[in-house]
């Protein structure tokens, strides 16, 4: 297959210039940038264009945001209809016609349990503001403040989504083990994995030596992301809804970026058939622009006005882009299309794996998917006998498929998750592109020196 110019070659004066002031003014916590150096200037759909004329197959969609792909038209038709309006664009959270739209068009695709005894909240632009008010209401409704999370998880950057995600050590926050097959923490995976997982959350609840106090909350995330494209199983995530209710404490599904058809279902909770107290959302709801809402049970809106607020929750671009994002997808079934596309395109990944023993494990739902990448020649291995991880093979690897024009996304534990979010739009034949691409940028990342200089230590 033709294979475009590599990033390594020289770049034209204008895009040189850019991405050389930009490590230079930038700060140091810029992430995509350091692994992506390419400047964007026009996209459509799956497809992005650089500055120096190259052309990208985009599988990263703004982690997830960008459900239609790029400048889709029904989204653009949405914006500019507000923008020839002449409605205000900056409202903080007066009613105007355009959040009223939106906000029934989002009650249309809830659970109908959850949907029928609502409230909203749109929050600031992120999703992590809207996990930060997520935890202050279920705070503010239940008197409590422990907090339960799982391990792996990711949540956002503020104080509070970071203790959720692990990032820091809250005392507030317990820990809890996440189901993950192929590095299960009790060594067996499985159905048996998920079992060991709910008991353990059943005995620290119920133990009163345990420590761990009546919690405020727990929140999960129906397929962790970021975590390495680890979906809950569904028996196990309805005995989380089980366990909660029992004990009257809310339970908060993160579905920043599982939401909006990403899964198969147009939430990911829909696969297991659990209703949760309260819903995150934000990335694709937004149509590709800032909007973060929060979504609970009528009963637990006691906090006060003000208990949480932000200038840009009103953002009026935003929710006219996502509501017709939200029709667009729902109306033409895209979650469902997802479903299978996805699941085919897990099976052909599977079938490369038998090919390439690096590939430890292939996952995901939907068109949200993980290729787990491991050092097979390594000596020790962890409990479940699975090797470790390989984080310089898959930054290898998403080097190998950016010469190649295809843009993927890098998470797991340790970095050595390769993943795939393309668009909900993914035709068959792109989706046969993007597949080859991989496939070949795997085999150049295992053929190169650094690799076979490895393997040849090893033995």
């Amino acid at each position: 297959m033709a294979v475009t110019e590599p990033a390594s070659a020289v770049l034209p004066a204008a895009q040189e210039g850019i991405l050389r002031r930009q490590s230079v003014r930038e700060s140091a916590a810029r992430t995509y940038a350091r692994s992506l150096p390419i400047v964007p200037v026009r996209a459509r759909g799956l497809t992005i264009e650089g500055a120096d004329g190259r052309r990208y197959l985009d599988c990263l969609s703004g982690a997830g945001t960008l459900a239609l792909g790029h400048n889709h038209p029904v989204v653009l038709e949405a914006i500019k209809k507000v923008i020839d309006s002449g409605a205000p664009l900056h409202v903080l959270d007066l009613a105007t016609p355009v959040k009223d739209a939106f906000i029934t068009e989002l009650f249309a695709t809830l659970p109908r349990e959850l949907a029928d005894n609502a409230r909203v909240q749109f929050c600031g632009p992120a999703g992590t503001d809207a996990v930060e008010a997520a935890l202050k209401l279920v705070r503010t409704a239940t008197g409590r403040s422990g907090l339960l999370a799982f391990t792996g998880a990711y949540h956002g950057m503020t104080a509070g989504a970071l203790d959720a995600s692990g990032g820091a050590q809250d005392v507030r926050v317990t820990r809890l083990p996440y189901p993950y097959d192929y590095r299960c923490p009790y060594g067996v995976g499985g159905e048996r994995g998920a079992e060991l997982s709910a008991r353990w959350t059943e005995s620290l609840l119920d133990d009163p030596k345990s420590g761990v106090t009546s919690p405020a909350g727990m929140i999960l995330e129906p397929v962790q992301g970021e975590g390495g494209v680890i979906p809950a199983p569904d028996a196990w995530l309805r005995r989380m809804r089980e366990i909660t209710a029992a004990r009257s404490i809310p339970l908060i599904a993160d579905e920043v970026q599982t939401g909006v058809g990403r899964t198969g279902t147009f939430w990911g909770v829909e696969h297991s058939g659990v209703v949760p107290d309260v819903m995150v959302m934000s990335k694709a709801i937004g149509g590709s622009l800032p909007l973060a809402v929060l979504v609970y049970r009528a009963d637990l809106d006691v906090w006060q006005p003000g208990a949480h607020a932000g200038t840009f929750r009103g953002n009026q671009l935003a929710m006219a882009a996502g509501a017709a994002t939200l029709a667009h997808v729902r109306e033409n079934r895209l979650a469902e299309r997802a479903g299978v596309l996805g699941a085919r395109m897990l099976g052909q990944l599977r079938a490369l794996a038998a090919d390439h023993p690096c590939i430890g494990d292939v996952r995901g739902r939907g068109l949200m998917i993980g290729i787990e990448l491991v050092d097979p020649d390594a000596a020790e291995r962890t409990v479940t006998g699975a090797p470790p991880a390989a984080p310089a093979l898959a930054a290898a690897v998403q080097q190998e498929c950016l010469a190649r024009g295809l843009i993927v996304e890098l998470g797991g534990r340790h970095s050595g998750v390769v993943r795939l979010l393309p668009p909900l739009t993914l035709t068959d034949d792109q989706a046969a592109a993007v597949l080859d691409r991989l496939a070949d940028a795997l085999s150049a990342a295992e053929r190169s020196p650094q690799r076979r200089q490895r393997a040849g230590q090893s033995h």
